[in-house]
């Protein structure tokens, strides 16, 4: 079995949302604005920090890899066997922001992982959108 790049798969959400990239940063790097969102855990916007990611089903252990503050955060997703990395990208447009995650790293044999992932993340992004617009 080889590692090789050129054989994992992505998922990517990308959705134009009608606010600030200063509003989302908050709810992407918040730690009581991740749980509403996504799941309890002990984020901290610093390259280098690891922090867990707890639900229901289990959990995810996380290092942060890139802080651009209001542009871009990067961090390792690695569950039982899966090893991945979640990039997120935001870009200002005239109507809001354009946001845009990337997970990367799902190999050929990890199917399971990857439809959870398609299936997941478009409600993660929703919720998110949803915690964005309480932010004042």
């Amino acid at each position: 079995m080889t590692h090789a790049s050129a054989e994992t798969r992505s998922v990517v959400v990308e959705r134009e949302l009608p606010f600030p990239p200063e509003k989302i940063w908050r709810a992407l790097t918040e730690p009581h604005f991740i749980e509403e969102w996504l799941m309890k855990n002990d984020f901290r916007p610093e390259v280098g920090h690891r922090f867990g990611l707890s639900a229901d089903w289990g959990g995810v252990d996380c290092e942060v890899l890139t802080v651009e503050p209001h542009r871009a955060l990067t961090y390792s997703w690695d569950t039982k066997d899966l090893r991945s990395v979640v990039s997120w990208t935001l870009t200002p447009t005239p109507a809001g922001t354009m946001l845009r995650m990337e997970q990367t790293g799902f190999r050929p044999e990890q199917e399971a992982y990857y439809r959870g992932a398609m299936a997941g993340w478009p409600r993660f992004f929703a919720n998110l959108q949803e915690v964005v617009a309480r932010i004042g």
